[in-house]
């Protein structure tokens, strides 16, 4: 049996009442995201990590870069790493150092 009004009027009514309710949540859901818009615009953009890792299209390592350098992978090629991480990509495995920011030179790991 179902809840629902049995003839077309009734049924117009519910279906009008329906999509002004709809209408009316939809606004609140665009007022709402608008003003957390608006507030994270007045939020600083987060420090870039310390150092970072480039990787290639195939996501393999290429490079090490001092945090914010512009010359690293942007996006997905690009990720966050550890002082600790660095220093044994630098040093032990052996993998390039950005030219322009120099992270070997300030991590002291230059040859």
């Amino acid at each position: 049996m179902s809840d629902l009004p049995p003839d077309l009027p009734r049924l117009r009514t519910l279906e009008t009442w329906l999509t002004m309710s709809l209408d009316r949540v939809r606004q609140s859901i665009a007022t709402e995201e608008a003003r957390l818009a608006e507030l994270a615009a007045r939020l600083p953009p987060p420090a870039p990590p310390e150092w970072e890792l480039e990787a290639d299209l195939a996501k393999r390592p290429v490079r090490v870069h001092v945090g914010g350098c512009t010359m690293g992978g942007k996006g997905l090629r690009s990720r966050a790493i550890t002082r600790g991480d660095a220093l044994r990509l630098l040093g032990v495995d052996r993998l390039e150092a950005c030219p322009y920011c120099r992270p070997d030179a300030e991590l002291g790991v230059l040859d």
